[in-house]
């Protein structure tokens, strides 16, 4: 019997292995760590990486069990009882989490039709409740839009609280407001290994802000919440950067081949992306979740929130996962295009020829 191959694109992951010279490092690495000593608490060998690296200093630089973790800490830092906290709308579920978290007023700052965020509505929602913290995503997670440089620094000038910008898919997008943290105190950046990296296992995050900032923040952490297995991976993969994230471009590629693809298909619209996953959306979202289930396709059904109608958030795999997941976005295509009343659902038949 044929092993049900699982195609796995609903989690914004990194497709395949890190390079063989990387991987070997880090299991070389790993075997020097001693497990019966706890970890350096602050994480001082990776926070000295990467304050080298981007030309602040190493009180300028937390690391956290995943960007996650820090950001809940932000929100724990800056909120609180009758403090809201402002986030845009649609983006990452787990913003108005943290904010609960934090006992702090979660509020939405809606995005336009095209999930493009108009800093003037942002900024006067900010004010509206005023907000003790602003949370921006860029690119934003899962439309996949962007602030454009101008469009941030308008906020960033004009907004009277705290301003967390998580970084996530940076990597895939190329602009960092990270240049801008010594013009702007109130800024904050968050960023991940998770993502560009291929260490979702390890979950490393890192945060960078002004001493002032990452002392408070630093102050909402558990001791020793980073474990030394994970810290040394992220440390290997930081120094090895540049083979590690050589796969970026290449992923970018199938990102727009696989957007160019879809946007031939007259039942599904596809929206343009700086990240590494695509948003979708069709007119029949069950039937298209029913066809990839039923050919072991996994993908972010985010169709029944309001904002989202419709759509589904595909993670940009391998060349064979995009082959398959094209395959059964046609499938769909031809099934609700065609005359019949009542759409089928079909399993994808394997055929040769070129992926998409």
């Amino acid at each position: 019997m044929d092993q049900v191959c699982f195609c796995k694109l609903d989690a914004n992951e990194r497709p395949g292995q890190l390079p063989a010279s990387v991987r070997r490092e880090i299991l070389a690495q790993l075997k020097l760590v001693e497990s019966t000593r706890y970890p350096d608490p602050s994480g001082a060998n990776l926070r000295k990486l990467l304050a080298d690296e981007y030309q602040v200093t190493a009180n300028q630089v937390l690391i956290g069990n995943g960007s996650s973790e820090l950001i809940a800490a932000v929100c724990a830092t800056f909120g609180g009882a009758r403090r809201p906290v402002v986030y845009q709308w649609p983006s990452f579920s787990m913003y108005p989490v943290y904010a609960a978290m934090a006992d702090s007023p979660p509020v939405a700052a809606p995005l336009t039709k095209y999930f493009e965020l108009l800093p003037a509505a942002i900024l006067a929602r900010v004010r509206q409740v005023r907000a003790k913290l602003l949370i921006l995503c860029n690119p934003n997670n899962p439309t996949g839009t962007v602030i454009p440089p101008a469009s941030l620094r308008n906020i960033l000038e004009q907004c009277p609280c705290p301003v967390l910008v998580d970084e996530a898919y940076m990597e895939f997008y190329g602009t960092s407001c990270m240049p801008w943290l010594a013009e702007f105190p109130q800024l904050m950046v968050a960023r991940t290994f998770s993502k560009a990296y291929g260490l979702a296992a390890a979950r490393v995050g890192y945060l960078l802000a002004s001493p002032e900032i990452c002392a408070a923040i630093g102050k909402r952490l558990l001791p020793y919440h980073n474990n030394a297995f994970s810290l040394t991976a992220a440390e290997v993969c930081f120094r090895q950067r540049d083979l590690v994230l050589k796969a970026i471009p290449e992923l970018i590629g199938r990102r727009e081949e696989l957007a160019g693809a879809i946007d031939k298909l007259a039942a599904i619209e596809v929206f343009p992306s700086a990240a590494n996953f695509l948003l979708i959306r069709v007119g029949k979202p069950e039937l298209l979740q029913d066809i990839l289930t039923y050919n072991h396709i996994g993908v972010r059904d985010f169709s029944s929130m309001p904002e989202l109608k419709g759509c589904l958030r595909i993670t940009i795999g391998t060349r064979s996962e995009q082959t398959k997941v094209l395959q059964g976005l046609r499938v769909y295509n031809g099934s609700v295009t065609r005359r019949d009343p009542e759409p089928c659902v079909t399993r994808i038949q394997r055929r040769p020829g070129k992926d998409l």
